[in-house]
C-alpha cells in the first residue's frame, strides 16, 4: 500500500503522569488520570458501556507531545467507588461529573471525545456545555433513541446473530423475552454480586459477539468485575432510556452545538450502533464531517476505526494549536 494511505496506528504506550481521586457527592468517588503534556491542548475522553471503565488504550488516540488527555471512570465503574451503585448515577450526573472534572482541572475549553456510550454521553455533555467545548470527535454513534434499544435487545441484530441470541435469551422465561432489557435489569438488581454474576456475563457476551466485524470477544469478559459493571450500567441507563426527558433528545438537541466542529468515525457494518445513527446526527450538524469506514464494525480497535480516530485527533490538535 502506498505510505501516503497506510493506515495510522495507536501512540505508544504511555502511563498517566497523575492519577487522583475526585468527590462527585452523592457518595460516588471518581478515578481520574492525566496522560501527555501537562499543557497540552485538553481532552476529556469518555468511555462506553455505560459501565465500561476505562483502558490503557483509550490513552493512544492522542499524541502525547500535544495533547493533555483526561480520562475518567465514570460512576459506578472501574476504579469509581462504590463499584455498581446506581443510586445518583444517570446521564444528568455523569454531565454533571465531566463539568467537575473540567472546573476541578482549571479547563476552560476542551476537545470531547468519545465513543459508543461515551458519543451518548459526549452529546448530552455539548448540549448543556457547548460554551466550554472546542469540538467533539465521536465513533460508532449512540443515541438511546428507542429504535435504536429496539434494534439491539429486540428486533435487528438478532436476525443477523441467532445462535448470540439464543445465548442471551436462553435462561429467560417467555415472559421476560418479551422486554429483554426489563427482564435482565431486575435480575442484576440482585444485590449479591456472586447471585448476579451469570446474569452479568451472559448481558456481556452478548455485546461482546457482536463488537468487531473479526469477531474478537470484547475485553469486558476478561475481567468479571468490569461485565458486572457494564451490565448493571447498562440495564440501569437502557430500562430508564438513558434518563432523557423524550424519544431523540439528544438529536433534537443538536442546535445546541451545531456551531462546533465535530468529526465522526463510523463503521460501515457496525451492527451495536448502525450507521443510520451517526447518518442522521451529521445530517443536523453542519459543521460535522462523517467518515464512514467501509471494512469496520463497533470496536474502537479494529485498524480502520483506529486510523479514523487518530487522524481526527491530530486533526484537531492541528486546528486547536496542540
Amino acid at each position: 500500500m502506498d505510505t501516503a494511505y497506510s493506515r495510522r496506528q495507536l501512540y505508544p504506550p504511555i502511563r498517566p503522569y497523575r492519577a487522583s481521586r475526585l468527590d462527585v457527592g452523592d457518595g460516588h468517588e471518581l478515578y481520574l488520570e492525566e496522560c501527555g503534556r501537562a499543557d497540552g491542548l485538553p481532552v476529556i475522553a469518555l468511555h462506553g458501556g455505560p459501565g465500561g471503565g476505562i483502558s490503557p488504550a483509550l490513552r493512544r488516540f492522542f499524541d502525547p507531545a500535544r495533547y493533555r488527555i483526561i480520562l475518567f471512570d465514570q460512576r459506578g465503574c472501574g476504579r469509581s467507588t462504590p463499584h455498581g451503585e446506581l443510586n445518583a448515577n444517570t446521564t444528568a450526573h455523569l454531565v454533571s461529573d465531566i463539568e467537575r472534572i473540567r472546573t476541578a482541572l482549571g479547563i476552560d475549553k476542551a476537545v470531547i471525545f468519545g465513543g459508543s456510550w461515551g458519543a451518548t454521553l459526549a452529546v448530552a455533555y455539548a448540549r448543556e456545555h457547548a460554551d466550554h467545548c472546542l469540538g467533539l470527535i465521536l465513533r460508532g454513534v449512540f443515541l438511546c433513541r428507542q429504535l435504536e434499544l429496539d434494534w439491539f435487545y429486540r428486533n435487528g441484530a438478532n436476525m443477523l446473530f441467532p445462535d448470540a441470541w439464543d445465548r442471551l435469551t436462553g435462561s429467560l422465561s417467555a415472559t421476560e423475552r418479551e422486554d429483554v432489557v426489563k427482564a435482565y435489569y431486575e435480575r442484576l438488581l440482585e444485590p449479591d454480586i456472586t447471585r448476579r454474576r451469570p446474569d452479568a456475563l451472559a448481558w456481556s457476551r452478548w455485546e461482546s459477539a457482536l463488537i468487531s466485524l473479526a469477531g474478537q470477544p470484547d475485553a469486558p469478559l476478561a475481567d468479571p468485575m468490569r461485565a458486572d459493571a457494564l451490565a448493571r450500567m447498562e440495564t440501569h441507563y437502557f430500562a430508564h432510556k438513558g434518563f432523557l426527558e423524550h424519544d431523540g433528545a439528544l438529536l433534537d438537541s443538536t442546535p445546541r452545538f451545531k456551531h462546533l466542529p465535530g468529526i465522526i468515525v463510523q463503521g460501515r457494518y457496525d451492527v451495536v450502533t448502525p450507521p443510520q445513527t451517526a447518518w442522521s446526527l451529521a445530517r443536523e450538524w453542519p459543521r460535522a464531517r462523517l467518515r464512514m469506514i467501509p471494512d469496520a464494525g463497533h470496536a474502537a480497535g479494529e485498524p480502520g476505526i483506529v486510523d479514523g480516530l487518530v487522524r481526527a485527533t491530530d486533526s484537531f490538535a492541528d486546528q486547536f494549536g496542540g
